[in-house]
């Protein structure tokens, strides 16, 4: 049997953007424009991204690298507010094992002609698989797959 263990942790990152808060959030808010820079790397094979935004809609991507573990990305949103706000909890998953669940909250705020992003995550990582370091890596590099799609609009 595996030995069981939860860590809990939490980490912030304070971003800015060029862009106004309007377009920041329809990068999180519509699907096309998040399945632009929201997943694994290029080169994994991906699920169909889906995203119900809406207070109560659920948002899922899956993927890896080709023959490999898939990761399972599951979210619930559970407060918007328009050019905001967005909190969120959502698991990860590698294959069926569960490896962390977390609570996701995603400030924007008008800074001049550009948007400061704030985005807090808390996790409870599972059995040793993630850690906080790690998560705040992968999403520094969603953030800067973000940066570009915005640049590209």
């Amino acid at each position: 049997m595996t030995e069981r263990s939860v860590t809990h942790a939490t980490f912030a990152i304070d971003r800015s953007f060029d862009a106004s808060p309007e377009r920041v959030f329809r990068a999180f808010s519509d699907p096309a424009a998040k399945s632009r820079w929201f997943g694994g790397p290029d080169e994994w094979e991906k699920s169909e991204h889906k995203l119900d935004f809406r207070v109560g809609g659920s948002e899922s991507i899956s993927g890896g690298p080709p023959g490999g573990t898939v990761h399972c990305y599951n979210a619930i949103l559970w407060d918007i507010v328009p050019n905001e706000r967005i909190v969120s909890t959502y698991e990860l998953r590698l294959d069926e094992i569960r490896i962390s669940v977390s609570l996701a909250t995603l400030e924007l705020r008008p800074d001049g002609d550009r948007t400061r992003v704030v985005y807090t995550e808390q996790g409870a990582f599972l059995d040793g698989y993630d850690d906080a370091g790690q998560r705040e890596e992968g999403t520094r590099i969603l953030f800067d797959r973000l940066e570009a799609a915005l640049r590209q609009e």
